[in-house]
């Protein structure tokens, strides 16, 4: 098998595994929703939301195992749109990405709760209606543990984005641009192959290091949360994750025709999932 095959190869497994987890997310979404409405007693949703973790950590587990193969995919994935590829971080979503969802759906029912009962009030009627949502009820140390977390995963981000800098500013070093500017018809030789070898195994090594961090945060923003709390937290984190897959297919449908958006998409395979209303 010649070495384009090999990475092509590579590249269906990878994206294989991507529509697998997208699968599973809307297969956690469900879960989630049925879990919050039937208000599931507090050790049931412990449990769904430990699942749901330890699926992302199985999930970049073997992301990982197939980028130690060839990971240049993982940073502009032929099964993404340009929106979701222009959104990457290391591969993926930046985790103060997390953080950010907590602090606006938390201002979004807070808001949404006052209006309830002020109107309410209005009405004559003291009782408000609570049902929309517990993000609104974060303790102050809560949201002061959430805001230590957010500082300490930026500075730790930002360290992973000066490494990545610096790999990138390394493939203009010897030997790639002494052989680009020798020759008018650049063939990589042995020299700069294995140049760009090294540069893709440190990325997988830095896309590794990125997927831990995100699990890290993941795991730390819900031990913070109470049971409900998590569970709504991870149910509006994977319905934005599904919906900005499938908005940016909407888009590039709209803008260059169905056939490209569904090249894009890689196609009506086995583990893609299927068109559904929502990291």
């Amino acid at each position: 098998m010649d070495s384009s095959s090999s990475s092509h190869g590579i590249e269906q497994l990878q994206q294989g595994c991507y529509y697998e987890w997208m699968s599973l997310q809307a297969k956690h979404i469900v879960n989630l929703k049925e879990a919050l409405m039937k208000n599931d007693a507090h050790h049931k949703l412990e449990e769904l939301v430990g699942v749901i973790v330890n699926d992302f950590q199985r999930y970049a587990e073997k992301r990982s195992e197939l980028s130690n193969r060839s990971c240049s995919s993982y940073f502009a994935p032929s099964w993404n749109s340009s929106l979701e590829n222009g959104l990457l971080w290391m591969g993926g979503c930046r985790p103060s990405s997390f953080i950010r969802v907590i602090y606006a759906l938390c201002g979004s029912q807070t808001e949404t709760q006052f209006s309830s009962q002020y109107f309410h009030k209005i009405d004559g009627n003291e009782n408000a209606d609570e049902s929309d949502g517990f993000m609104s009820e974060l303790t102050a140390m809560q949201l002061g543990n959430i805001n230590e977390l957010h500082i300490k995963v930026i500075h730790k981000e930002d360290k992973i984005t000066k490494q990545s800098a610096n790999m990138q500013e390394d493939v203009v070093d010897m030997p790639i641009a002494v052989t680009a500017y020798s020759r008018d018809l650049v063939e990589a030789g042995v020299e700069v192959e294995d140049a760009l070898d090294k540069h893709e195994e440190g990325m997988a090594v830095l896309m590794a290091e990125a997927d831990k961090l995100r699990i890290e945060t993941l795991r730390k923003i819900v031990e913070v949360m109470t049971p409900v709390q998590a569970a709504e937290f991870l149910l509006a984190g994977k319905r934005l994750h599904v919906s900005l897959h499938e908005w940016g297919r909407v888009r590039e449908e709209r803008r260059f025709g169905r056939a490209h958006a569904g090249a894009v998409a890689g196609g009506a395979g086995a583990g893609k999932p299927k068109r559904s209303a929502t990291c």
